[in-house]
């Protein structure tokens, strides 16, 4: 028999990975680097505030550095209540639950409703916690085309209406920037009995009258009985919640294993978020800034001729379909002192490798200035070796 040489299957898959210009590497960030973030997903400038990192610290002095325990031991603290009284107001929901990531709230979520007689219905560019969360649950799970709702209803009709039924989409899509139809998606939901799941990580804080998102206050438990968001991106600190009816936040509680069997939120992470909700209510000017730099890069990158999508959102990608162009092109802009991400597959679909462009509240005119030139230079000298990026 054959036994299995663990170090030749890791060099094999590395092999692949390097050969497709798939290997990832981790770029150590510096306090003091000079380099523009145009990466990162820190929307409203919120985390380098020294408002919250001052909530932070007290937070720490009066709870201590970490909770101590999961939730139901003994780490739910005062904060971590208070916080979600919070999250629940901003979204319009009855209660709100604290995860300590995105990925954990997908995912116990996902676990503690579904089981092996649950439909899950997904739209094709989902973010992979959801994509895992639903394999893990053991769930029958069907992929609906981006953003179509009458391919759902399609697999609608077509599934037994005695199971349980999961509709589940991104809110703003991570790769794309675009937004999902909440309102087409809750009606067709409704119209087949199935329960609506959106994770709107990257629309809390940015979209929405009280950046409430793209669900938020404008529709209700009815429309959307689950609502995800995260704390790590336009609020500038860490963690997620899921927010929704007393009885789904209970059901979590008892059922969510991500939730159960892990250490509380650190409390200062809990208070910063609470000051960072307060900056959320008090500045809108964050929120009016982001979105007038969103129209200017997106009417010069037009006037470059870059291959933009129907974005208005803070991401912004550039879709140059190769993976080898798309690397130059990162590099070129790090030569530069941008710092953008390179995005290839699986992250995105084969033939679809782009610039990942996230804008940020806290750019100056100038930063932008900065990435229009370099995008420029690098659209240049593209298109000086005879090929086009626009195709």
């Amino acid at each position: 028999m054959t036994l299995c040489d663990w170090p030749s299957h890791l060099a094999e898959r590395a092999q692949a990975c390097r050969a497709g210009n798939l290997w990832r590497h981790r770029n150590t960030r510096q306090p003091t680097s000079r380099r523009r973030d145009f990466a990162g997903n820190d929307y409203l400038g919120l985390s380098r505030d020294p408002r919250l990192a001052e909530a932070m610290a007290k937070g720490a002095r009066d709870y201590g550095t970490g909770a101590r325990a999961s939730h139901l031991v003994n780490g739910h603290l005062a904060v971590h209540e208070a916080l979600e009284q919070r999250l629940a107001e901003l979204t319009g929901r009855p209660r709100a639950l604290l995860f300590s990531t995105g990925y954990m709230a997908n995912l116990g979520v996902l676990q503690a409703l579904c089981d092996p007689r649950t439909r899950v219905f997904q739209d094709r560019l989902n973010h992979a916690s959801l994509l895992d969360g639903a394999r893990l649950s053991g769930a029958v799970s069907r992929r609906f085309h981006h953003r179509d709702t009458a391919d759902l209803e399609r697999l609608l009709e077509r599934s037994p209406a005695r199971h349980p039924r999961l509709v589940v989409s991104d809110g703003v899509f991570s790769m794309d920037g675009d937004v999902a139809d909440i309102s087409g998606l809750a009606a067709t939901a409704r119209r087949h009995a199935a329960w609506l799941m959106i994770d709107d990580a990257h629309g809390l804080g940015v979209l929405g009258e009280r950046g409430d998102g793209c669900v938020g206050r404008a529709y209700g438990i009815d429309e959307v009985p689950v609502l995800v968001g995260t704390l790590g991106k336009a609020l500038g600190t860490a963690g997620a919640f899921v927010a929704g009816s007393e009885a789904l936040i209970e059901h979590l509680i008892q059922f969510a294993r991500p939730y159960t069997y892990t250490t509380a939120q650190p409390p200062g992470v809990a208070a910063a978020s609470l000051a960072a909700l307060d900056l959320l209510a008090e500045e809108p000017e964050r929120r009016e800034r982001l979105h007038a730099l969103i129209a200017r890069f997106r009417t010069a990158a037009d006037r470059l001729g870059l291959p933009l999508v129907a974005s208005t959102t803070p991401i912004q990608p550039i879709v140059l379909g190769d993976n080898t162009t798309t690397l130059a092109w990162a590099s070129r802009l790090a030569e530069r002192g941008i710092q953008v991400g390179a995005i290839r597959e699986p992250t995105v679909p084969r033939g679809k490798a782009r610039l990942r462009i996230t804008l940020s509240a806290a750019h100056a005119d100038d930063d932008l200035d900065a990435l229009i030139d370099a995008l420029a230079e690098c659209r240049d000298t593209h298109a000086a070796t005879g090929e086009d990026a626009t195709t």
